[in-house]
């Protein structure tokens, strides 16, 4: 059974997304939190498997919140919800540590399969937040591409194909088949690159990556 924290501070979106969830059958609702502050509360006390965290909230938004509960220990995964697709609130929340983000009018199977996507590692982005997110980064040089680039060098060759495959979006099935490997091996190199960058999830992998420009980091 997946365990769910939901954080918003509209009690009716509260409800309809335990509605949603619940019906699943495979999803359980443990916890609910009206604001930021809760959520880093109650994300402690029933250490849940996903946070489904609102970002406009009361006391303490989402972003700040998210950063808060991945402090812990083993962090649950958190798929932010919001109304809005604005820069400020995606880069924030990606950058943070979100394993997705989502809008509100997504569908409820979509939101469904959302939670069971990031409860086995991979990560969901709703498609117009995904296009603007390839669409700023891809093929860009920023101040911080260099410093990408030599963060990325820590990677084997091997580690920095699958890299690449992450940030065009491509899932660990999809990953192996193109390369010719198992799943489980390149879930295995996805995780001892995580570990190496000291990054959360795949979305940073995605994110550094698009940082450096999509090139590979000098040979050393």
């Amino acid at each position: 059974m997946i365990k769910v924290l939901v954080a918003d501070d509209e009690a009716l979106v509260r409800t309809g997304l335990r509605a949603i969830l619940e019906a699943a059958g495979d999803i359980e609702v443990i916890a609910e939190a009206r604001n930021g502050s809760e959520a880093v509360t109650e994300a402690a006390r029933y250490r849940p498997h996903v946070v489904l965290m609102d970002v406009r909230m009361p006391v303490m938004d989402g972003v700040t919140a998210l950063r808060e509960i991945n402090r812990s220990p083993q962090p649950p995964k958190t798929v932010m919800l919001t109304t809005f697709d604005r820069d400020e609130y995606v880069y924030g929340a990606l950058r943070a540590g979100a394993a997705g983000f989502l809008l509100k009018d997504t569908a409820p199977r979509d939101l469904i399969a959302a939670v069971r996507a990031v409860t086995q590692g991979n990560a969901v982005l709703a498609p117009t937040v995904t296009k603007r997110v390839l669409d700023v980064f891809a093929g860009q040089e920023t101040p911080d591409s260099a410093a990408a680039r030599k963060r990325l060098s820590r990677l084997t060759e091997r580690e920095r194909h699958i890299a690449r495959a992450v940030a065009r979006g491509l899932s660990n099935a999809e990953i192996a088949r193109e390369l010719g490997m198992t799943e489980t091996s390149v879930k295995a190199h996805v995780s001892r690159s995580l570990a190496k960058l000291g990054l959360a999830n795949r979305v940073q992998i995605a994110l550094l990556v698009r940082d450096a420009g999509g090139n590979d980091p000098p040979r050393s």
